[in-house]
């Protein structure tokens, strides 16, 4: 491999001259700019990005640590954070934590030690198991969930109005009786989702029955056992507030394997959005959240951080969900 040396000698310069020509860094005559360009093509030499950001003090990667990269959902962030970084001049480092936050802590570690310039973070744990400061060394924006406080940067989507929005939908075609297979409590996700739905029922006088509301960990084959469950008792739900789609996926499977129906049976509706959920038999009623443009806000705080644009307290952007009418749910039946 060619080395700033090599290029020196062929083009009969120093290698000052090269630096200058290929960083663009100083004024270099045409010809002699001419030669280096000549000696550069004819050897091949590819300049090292890594001693230059070492030089610059930066090492022109962003990180980006999901929750779980086998839920479809997470596959749209990283799809649109591949494109928009690339649109800042970085590159970007991946990471799937699984929903484990010992695996969380070894990431962040790492992404200290990769000298990552900054950070896009899924949390996966609870409030209080981050450290006081825990973001401060590097610039880090949470996608998707809060930790509460002012821990860093946040973008997020309305948990709560997603909840009670498709709870009002269920109530308005008269179920009463409505379940839930909710996120881990831990997670702003797990509690935001299912305390909109306990305001949207507490606010017409009802309330979900103890037994009808279980964890599926945003998990499809936790949520098909929780919804076979909850769909076993002999006072069944007639209706099923899930709190993502790759549960709501997990919980039609099971309805149609205990031999019921969606949405005849029971009426099934969910908050997220992944690919495919839209195609599933009955379409699915759900809230869709704005991916893109979610990841494409967070990156855009994180690059104003690390470039210094700015230089305020922890910001907070929240997204609305939209409700999205399927054919999952039905007026239940008298």
């Amino acid at each position: 491999m060619a080395t700033i040396k090599d290029v020196a000698k062929a083009a009969g310069v120093s290698t000052a001259t090269v630096s200058a020509v290929v960083n663009d860094t100083a004024y270099v005559s045409p010809d002699l700019r001419a030669r280096v360009l000549s000696a550069i093509r004819d050897l091949r030499y590819s300049p090292s990005l890594v001693a230059r950001n070492l030089r610059r003090g930066r090492s022109q990667l962003i990180a980006l640590a999901v929750a779980d990269l086998a839920n479809p959902f997470y596959a749209r962030m990283v799809s649109s954070a591949e494109a928009a970084v690339a649109a800042w001049g970085y590159s970007l480092v991946l990471f799937n934590s699984d929903e484990k936050p010992e695996t969380e802590r070894r990431i962040l570690a790492r992404i200290r030690t990769l000298g990552c310039d900054g950070a896009v973070i899924v949390p996966v744990g609870a409030a209080d198991q981050y450290r006081h400061h825990e973001f401060d060394d590097v610039p880090t924006v949470l996608l998707g969930r809060s930790l509460g406080g002012d821990q860093a940067d946040t973008v997020t989507v309305d948990n709560f109005s997603a909840g009670r929005q498709v709870t009002n939908y269920l109530l308005d075609l008269g179920h009463t009786h409505i379940g839930s297979i909710t996120g881990p409590m831990q997670l702003s996700t797990g509690h935001g989702r299912l305390e909109g739905m306990i305001e949207a029922m507490a606010a017409r006088g009802l309330a979900p029955q103890p037994s009808h509301v279980r964890s599926g960990e945003f998990r499809e084959d936790a949520a098909y056992s929780v919804a076979r469950d909850i769909l076993g008792q002999p006072n069944r739900p007639t209706a099923l507030y899930v709190a993502n789609g790759v549960m709501a996926i997990g919980a039609m499977r099971a309805v149609s394997d205990i031999g019921l129906s969606c949405p005849q049976d029971v009426s099934i509706a969910s908050t997220d959005t992944i690919s495919g959920v839209g195609g599933l038999k009955p379409r699915l009623t759900r809230t869709e959240h704005p991916v893109a443009d979610m990841t494409n806000a967070a990156l855009r705080m994180l690059v104003e951080r690390i470039e210094k644009k700015v230089s305020v307290p922890p910001r907070h952007i929240t997204f609305q969900p939209a409700l999205v009418v399927g054919e999952s749910c039905a007026p239940v039946a008298r």
